[in-house]
C-alpha cells in the first residue's frame, strides 16, 4: 500500500521538480543565446508599461473584424442561391456514377 505523503515531503519533492525544471531552462537558454550570440535578451511580456509621460499606457482592445465586402443585394443573393444548387447537383451526379 502507498505511503501518504505529508505536506513537508509534498513541498520539499515540488522544490526537486522545480530546480530541475528551472536547471533545464536555463540549458535551453544558453543554448539558444549560443546558437543565437546578437540576440538581446528583453523584457518578459506583462502589465503594461508607464508611458513616457508617467502616465499608464492604455491597452486598446483590438479592432473588431470588418468585412471587405458590401453587402449583397438580393438579386445577388439569388444568383448566388441558383449558381450553388446548380454545382451541388452536378457534384451529386458525379458521386453516384
Amino acid at each position: 500500500m502507498a505511503k501518504k505523503l505529508t505536506s513537508a515531503e509534498i513541498h520539499r519533492l515540488a522544490r526537486i521538480g522545480a530546480a530541475a525544471k528551472l536547471a533545464q531552462l536555463e540549458r535551453e537558454i544558453a543554448a539558444l543565446r549560443r546558437a543565437f550570440p546578437g540576440l538581446k535578451a528583453q523584457a518578459a511580456p506583462g502589465p503594461a508599461q508607464p508611458a513616457d509621460n508617467g502616465l499608464r499606457a492604455e491597452l486598446a482592445p483590438p479592432a473588431p473584424h470588418r468585412s471587405r465586402r458590401s453587402p449583397m443585394s438580393a438579386a445577388e443573393r439569388k444568383a448566388v442561391s441558383e449558381r450553388m444548387k446548380r454545382y451541388w447537383d452536378a457534384r451529386r451526379k458525379a458521386g453516384n456514377k
